[in-house]
């Protein structure tokens, strides 16, 4: 059964964008600057309108998404259901409220936008972690099935439940920025938001679009110095997820990454490194990517089997310190050689 099917047709890193822009395709604006606390990459040939309209078109699209899905802005619209200030939803927390429940239907609870309080608790969330965090304590309000919509509300079961979007809001981000550019009249594009790209059509040469997948060493902040694989993609979303940037380690030098299972309430650390996807949207592919490399290797390379219209590449330790890679059937046409 097709991803997209499964997925009901719902509209870390990855790494710099190899190649922009295409003679004969018309003429091809290149816009850099920063979105969501990240880099923001946007390579397209729009017509009638300058760099300089796109990036303000841009900054008030950042503006937007941050008002609605930040965690770590105080007065953003989640911020204030998180706290129970307001019930009330708009349309991007709507849209990855069922994006996650498509996910989370195929995680085996493995991924669950209900989990901030536990990315909190062991300090991912903008707070300093919790010394030996009672986990189980904080269990007992984590689930999807404790908080829902009704008539354009949210509704907890438990008033302590509190939603974390960061598992797919900057690839949602990725596709409204995508949405714009094509507002704009561009027909060949690339938008890339951190590392996770949306692109459409050809480069300047006229190939398609080329994308990098970083190397997935710990501490690995080179932003496409260090490359394992590349990508080729004429249409679609692309993101990458790891635990090689975002981690710690705790007092007995345990490593602790950032991507938590919301069944244990604990890190998950495995010999998978990096998990790199190809969807129809950077949002599937963002909660994708997160999903996988939340159920760890034996059990995502088990979960890509199940769906053979999955593209994926992943990136796993193996011996003295080499790694091993695993490219889905659906993958291999997208992977360069």
């Amino acid at each position: 059964m097709k991803m997209k099917r499964l997925l009901g047709g719902l509209a870390a890193g990855v790494l710099g964008v190899l190649a922009a822009g295409c003679a004969g395709h018309g003429e091809y604006v290149t816009v850099d600057g920063a979105m969501l606390g990240t880099t923001m990459h946007v390579v397209a040939d729009v017509k009638g309108t300058s760099a300089q309209q796109l990036y303000a078109a841009a900054m008030e699209l950042d503006r937007e998404a941050k008002a609605s899905m930040s965690i770590f802005d105080p007065t953003s619209l989640l911020s204030r259901l998180n706290r129970n200030e307001t019930d009330s939803v708009d349309r991007h927390i709507a849209f990855n409220l069922r994006l996650a429940d498509s996910i989370g239907a195929l995680s085996d609870g493995r991924y669950d936008v209900t989990v901030k309080p536990l990315v909190e608790a062991w300090g991912f969330a903008g707070k300093a972690p919790v010394q030996h965090p009672n986990i189980d304590s904080i269990l007992c309000f984590v689930g999807r099935e404790k908080v829902r919509i009704e008539h354009g509300r949210l509704v907890k079961e438990d008033p302590r439940v509190q939603l974390d979007f960061n598992s797919v809001a900057k690839g949602y981000t990725v596709d409204l920025l995508a949405a714009l550019v094509e507002r704009f009249g561009a027909r060949n594009y690339i938008v890339d938001i951190g590392g996770e790209v949306r692109c459409r059509g050809v480069n300047r040469e006229g190939q398609p679009w080329r994308i990098g997948i970083e190397t997935p060493f710990d501490g690995n902040m080179s932003d496409g110095a260090y490359l394992q694989r590349r990508i080729r993609m004429n249409a679609g979303g692309l993101a990458t997820s790891g635990n090689y940037r975002r981690f710690y380690l705790d007092e007995s030098g345990r490593k602790v990454a950032h991507t938590i299972d919301p069944r244990t309430g604990r890190s998950v650390v495995s010999r998978l490194l990096s998990v790199t996807v190809a969807a129809p949207t950077c949002a599937e592919a963002d909660a994708l990517g997160t999903m996988l490399l939340a159920m760890g290797a034996d059990d995502a390379l088990a979960a890509v089997q199940r769906l053979p219209g999955l593209q994926a590449y992943f990136i796993l330790a193996g011996e003295q310190g080499e790694y091993e890679e695993y490219v889905s059937p659906a993958m291999k046409l997208l992977l360069m050689q």
